[in-house]
């Protein structure tokens, strides 16, 4: 009776999660199937206007994946810049959501508004507001205003020289040093994180904590043996976003590129076979996560 209440609690979970994914997989099969496809076409083509008519499309295979790699001379460098800077972004807004999290999770005055202080990231970085950061002249000319003080980066100056000592050690402190200068960015991307995390945390009962107090484990070891695993499976949900959000923003050198191949030299093309070999290896490299990541995934029912 057991195994059968259990399949069938599980069957009707499943349902449950199918019918809140239905919209987004109707809108998906109505709405992006076609310029999926039609786009991963193009890319094999030269695209030409017809007057006003439509676009023509002359078949030319590779042409222009090997215009990617082989002439463009922005293209691979802000490839490789975007890796690095996801390589840095993404640790540091897992780490910082994940510690912000904890501490929202705890019991304290105000607790409400501090949480809905730390959401408002997600509406300052959407929408019309993130058009007034970008286009803030004020905020452009503080901004040239502090690179050109350098009194403002003579704290940084002076951890480097004293840091950046020794060969194997200097590489984590220039990662640190960096994951710095990166705080206001990492901030204000992680918003969802933080509640993903803060959902994660809530969902895991009292009395597993209490168990463990009883029978002795300090709060670090209740950290390592009861909070991580219980919360793995969000860490692999927040890896997933982080980098498809970090990857899709709109101040991307790369997506920057991409964007002016299309409207400054209307290449459709070779912009098509920018945005595809962007696409694969974004997919690669979340597989590989994925499948590292799952690994080591607790799940419980």
């Amino acid at each position: 009776m057991a195994k059968n209440k259990q399949k069938t609690m599980a069957k009707s979970n499943a349902i449950a999660g199918y019918l809140f994914i239905l919209p987004f997989i109707i809108g998906f099969i109505l709405f992006l199937v076609v310029p999926l496809v039609q786009s991963f076409y193009m890319s094999f083509c030269a695209v030409t206007s017809t007057n006003g008519q439509g676009l023509a499309y002359d078949w030319i295979g590779l042409k222009n994946y090997h215009d990617v790699f082989f002439k463009d001379p922005d293209y691979v460098p802000r490839l490789l810049d975007e890796l690095k800077n996801m390589a840095l972004f993404v640790p540091g807004t897992l780490i910082f959501s994940f510690f912000m999290a904890i501490l929202l999770n705890q019991e304290f005055k105000g607790r409400a508004l501090v949480r809905a202080v730390y959401f408002l990231p997600v509406i300052l970085s959407s929408g019309i507001m993130l058009g007034l950061e970008t286009n803030n002249s004020l905020l452009a000319s503080m901004s040239d205003s502090i690179k050109q003080d350098d009194s403002m980066t003579t704290i940084t100056k002076t951890l480097e020289n004293i840091l950046l000592t020794g060969e194997q050690a200097s590489k984590f402190f220039e990662y640190v040093i960096n994951l710095v200068n990166q705080v206001y960015n990492i901030a204000i991307s992680s918003g969802i994180q933080i509640i993903i995390f803060l959902s994660g945390l809530q969902t895991i009962s009292p009395s597993m904590y209490e168990a463990a107090q009883i029978e002795g484990c300090t709060a670090w070891e209740s950290f390592w043996k009861i909070t991580l695993p219980m919360i793995s499976s969000l860490i692999l949900v927040n890896v997933i976003y982080s980098i498809v959000d970090f990857c899709t923003k709109s101040d991307s050198q790369l997506m920057t590129l991409i964007s002016d191949t299309l409207y400054a030299k209307f290449d459709y093309g070779l912009t098509t076979a920018m945005s595809w070999v962007y696409f694969a290896i974004i997919m690669v490299i979340l597989g590989i996560l994925s499948f590292i990541i799952s690994r080591w995934v607790y799940y419980y029912d």
